[in-house]
């Protein structure tokens, strides 16, 4: 009988188990993925914005420093500086996950209405600043927002409706999050 019993608990315990890791699978949220993109040139930019400012190894990536504030100054600021994707709908308790692939550091920061950013000479001409961007990183609510190359940020707990994420360096990159 013992030999039999054995088993049998066994057998019980590993089902358990697994029923029990099943539920908990269950319950966790999912995940939205949002990159963040740019084509900065490292040469260039390293040198107007300091060493290791751009630390992009993307081939292709040979967009200069004068050639991104030219864009903007034009009011086409370069598309390749871009959140993707642009809108994103996601059910409550999605947890957006924002990758920055990109070589430069980039903010992922929550604003009322899309504005321009802390560095003027990046908002298109006769843009007004995001009041959640100014101060730039001395805002702590703009420095908790910053992802650094090669890193990400978790943004958790959006309530329904629309939400707008913007850069606050570069004030194109755009997403605008629906939760349903």
């Amino acid at each position: 009988m013992r030999k039999v019993l054995t088993p049998t608990l066994l057998a019980g315990a590993v089902l358990l188990a697994g029923v029990t890791h099943a539920i908990a699978q269950g319950n966790s949220p999912s995940v939205a993925q949002v990159v963040a993109l740019d084509e900065c040139d490292p040469a260039t930019f390293n040198v107007a914005a300091g060493a290791d400012f751009c630390k992009n190894v993307a081939l292709g990536a040979s967009i200069t420093f004068d050639q991104l504030l030219a864009s903007v100054a034009n009011g086409t600021p370069d598309s390749r500086w871009d959140f993707e994707p642009d809108k994103l709908a996601i059910k409550p308790g999605t947890i957006v996950s924002v990758a920055d692939e990109g070589g430069e550091p980039h903010t992922f920061t929550e604003v009322a209405q899309f504005g321009g950013g802390f560095i003027p000479v990046l908002n298109s001409p006769g843009e007004t600043i995001a009041p959640e961007c100014t101060g730039g990183f001395t805002n702590i609510a703009v420095a908790r927002t910053r992802i650094l190359q090669g890193s990400h940020l978790d943004i958790t707990g959006l309530s329904k409706g629309k939400h707008l994420f913007e850069c606050c360096i570069h004030p194109w990159m755009r997403i605008e999050v629906d939760v349903k």
